[in-house]
Parts: C-alpha cells; structure tokens; sequence
C-alpha cells in the first residue's frame, strides 16, 4: 500500500513538473513572438498609425531619431514578403519618408536588417548621427553601417525581379563582424567608445 502511494505521489510529482516547464516555455516564446505586438500597443511608444501600419519609436534607439514602421498584417520578416506584398512595403517607405522629413536638420536611412533580431517585419527609420547610449556594440554599429542593412528601395526592386528576397546568411554574419569604420569617412576605430568620440567631430 505504502508503495503504491509513493508510486502515485512521484508520478504527480513529474507530471507537475513537466507541466511547469512547458508553461514556462510557453511564456518564454509568448514573450518573443509578441514583444514587438507589445510595442505596437504602447501608447508611449506609438507615433502614427493608419489601416495598414503602425509607427513606434524604437524601444533601444541607436540613434537620435530610430523609428520602426510595422504592418499590421502578420508578416514574420523580410524574406517572407513576397510580389504581392509590394504595395505594402512602398507604403511601409513613404510613411517612413514623411516622418523623415520630420527632422530637415537630420540624414536618414530607410531600411531593414537582412537578419534581423524581432520576429515581426518592420522598417528602420533612422537618422545617421547614432548618438545615443543604446549603440554599445560593434554589431549594434555594422548592422546599420554595412551591407547587413538593406535599403528599402533596393529591397523592393529584389523583390519585384526575383519574387522574394534572398539572403546569404553567412555573408551578412561576416558584414557584423567586420572592423569598425566611420560611415562619414575613412577613420578606423579601435573599439566602440573611439569611434563614438570621433562621429562627433562629425555631427557636433
């Protein structure tokens, strides 16, 4: 009899166990799949909106002015935009534009991440002065200074020749991993607070 209990509380024992963990990853991937749906939402960071998109304030900035223009249809990411998704991503640029324009004393880059970090497809509207705390690491650098980002025009015009974009991701990995340079001139860095010191030179 005594044995038989034991049997039953150790078989509830594991089954609590196992239940626990799966709620647990199930949260943890809740949190990843609905981080940026999370953003969206946020009266805080929400700028603009309208039938097809909406526009938040980049949670981490990396720059004075770091915008992210979002579609509310569920896409997961850039490559799984395809032709008749088009119109949607010509949108998704002049809503960036107009708020570039927003900022005449500012340079800005429109574009996406050919990997990026966020599982919904959004557009970085971004001024290219990157001063702001949030930068911190060459990735974080590369990853707007080099060919891993890709411009929205020439996304578009990928998209409409081939029908969807496609990405070398070992490629674009060595692109984050490259030295760091200053993106207004020729001047190499030795580590992220050098190099931060020296793109003030360039935007005082």
């Amino acid at each position: 009899m005594k044995r038989l209990s034991l049997s039953l509380l150790f078989a509830t024992m594991k089954r609590n166990a196992e239940a626990e963990k799966s709620e647990i990853s199930q949260v943890k991937k809740a949190h990843w799949s609905h981080g940026m749906l999370n953003s969206m939402n946020d009266p805080v960071l929400k700028v603009l909106e309208d039938d097809l998109i909406v526009v938040i304030k980049d949670k981490y900035p990396k720059a004075k002015f770091h915008y992210l223009v979002i579609p509310k249809e569920d896409i997961k990411s850039i490559i799984h935009v395809k032709k008749e998704n088009l119109n949607l991503l010509q949108h998704m640029e002049e809503v960036g534009q107009n708020i570039s324009k927003k900022h005449n004393d500012s340079e800005f880059i429109i574009g996406y991440h050919a990997i990026p970090s966020m599982q919904r497809l959004h557009l970085h509207v971004i001024s290219t002065d990157f001063n702001n705390s949030c930068l911190k690491t060459k990735q974080h650098w590369n990853s707007f200074t080099t060919p891993f980002f890709l411009s929205s025009q020439k996304v578009r015009k990928n998209i409409q020749e081939e029908g969807q974009l496609k990405i070398n991701s070992d490629i674009m990995k060595k692109h984050l991993k490259t030295d760091l340079k200053c993106h207004k001139c020729h001047f190499s860095a030795k580590n992220m607070p050098n190099l931060k010191r020296h793109i003030l030179e360039h935007f005082p």
